[in-house]
């Protein structure tokens, strides 16, 4: 028998936090994420997303009354599909099929009484950049903001229908690997014009890259995304937040006669810090963490976004920029590994660009789709011209 507790009180808010970290206790890549950032998807005054849906949480105990499984489950209306759609997230559970199943079937009869037709998971309650997709390939420490869990995982999913709806590639590549050719050729070519320059982001003056990446950004993304435009003061306010973080020596910009025409954002994978703070973000943690961050090397850097403005588009720019960054970092910094956070397979032109870039797949993730009409055709997610 499997009880079942929505999380209301502090108690259970903890239990919802503590589970996995029992359940990944033998586990030498679990790092456990900061305690806050989960719970900021469930704070109504934090999360906007409770403007346009519902969201519940829940524990599922056995009849010892001990915790075999806890999950998220959510709807919202900006959440377009072919049917509507709820999706689950956070999920967590023993190795049992049994306890599985009644865990998704709770989830399905809970979303079918708000007039959903299917399920996604492990999504979370808000954007694709942290949380979302259950890890299928390359299980080693995740990177900070990324789900982590068992094998096991994949076949409770399967087994009770869960089918894939578009998986999400990862890619790799050593800082000390040789530099493409091509982007040596195009090096050359691009620095014998002096309208060119390429320029590390600096902290000092946030709100002029802040613009630059604004404007390269709703260039290369006009098309893409529904058209969605980012406006400059959000991009401000991004980049502030973003400061205590930022190194100086991995984001990139370049500049024709001064106008933005490329970007290379990258951050520490924090991670490598956060692994030793046991999900605590205090006073004590905090003083700590700049204590990990000055004297802890960190060799892995994560990149958030590439862009290039349609003019520049497939005339090797980005060879140019690549060369010039790696050149500095190597010299600069203690970073032997960029990781690319992930892109959808149905994105084929965005993997077109990291394969340029001389990396390889190095982890796997999966967005999966349950139809409550066991007879409708399933179809993955359509590719994105």
């Amino acid at each position: 028998m499997i009880f079942v507790e929505e999380v209301q009180n502090e108690k259970q808010k903890k239990e919802f936090l503590e589970f996995p970290v029992r359940l990944y206790q033998h586990d030498k890549n679990y790092i456990r994420p900061l305690n806050h950032e989960i719970e900021i998807f469930f704070d109504p005054t934090k999360n906007k997303f409770f403007k346009s849906g519902e969201c519940k949480r829940f524990l599922f105990l056995n009849k010892d009354h001990e915790t075999v499984g806890k999950v998220a489950v959510f709807i919202n209306t900006l959440y377009e599909q072919d049917q509507p759609t709820g999706g689950i997230g956070f999920f967590d559970c023993i190795n049992d099929q049994q306890t599985a199943d009644f865990i998704f079937d709770y989830c399905k009869e809970w979303l079918r009484e708000r007039g959903m037709e299917a399920m996604d998971g492990p999504i979370n309650f808000g954007e694709r950049d942290k949380f979302w997709g259950l890890l299928t390939e390359g299980y080693m420490e995740p990177l900070y903001g990324m789900n982590y869990n068992f094998p096991y995982y994949k076949e409770l999913l399967e087994n009770y229908g869960f089918r894939i709806y578009y998986e999400q590639l990862c890619f790799s590549r050593p800082i000390f690997a040789e530099v493409s050719r091509v982007f040596t050729l195009m090096h050359a070519k691009h620095s014998r014009n002096p309208a060119i320059s390429a320029k590390p982001l600096k902290k000092n003056n946030l709100e002029k890259f802040a613009a630059d990446f604004v404007e390269i950004y709703n260039q290369a993304w006009a098309s893409h995304g529904g058209g969605k435009q980012m406006e400059k003061a959000k991009a401000i306010r991004i980049f502030k937040t973003m400061k205590p973080i930022i190194n100086e020596h991995i984001s990139w910009f370049v500049y024709e006669n001064e106008r933005p025409i490329a970007m290379w954002i990258n951050i520490p994978d924090l991670n490598q810090w956060f692994k030793y703070l046991n999900g605590k973000f205090g006073f004590l943690q905090k003083l700590k963490f700049l204590w990990y961050k000055s004297f802890k090397k960190n060799e892995k850097m994560v990149g958030l976004v590439f862009g290039v403005i349609p003019a520049w588009q497939k005339k090797g720019i980005e060879g140019y920029m690549i060369w010039e960054g790696t050149q500095h970092l190597r010299k600069n910094t203690d970073f032997t590994v960029t990781e690319l956070q992930w892109i959808g397979d149905f994105n084929p032109k965005m993997i077109k660009i990291a394969e340029t870039l001389d990396t390889t797949v190095t982890r796997r993730l999966a967005t999966y789709r349950y139809l409550f009409d066991r007879n409708k055709e399933f179809e993955r997610h359509p590719i994105v011209d």
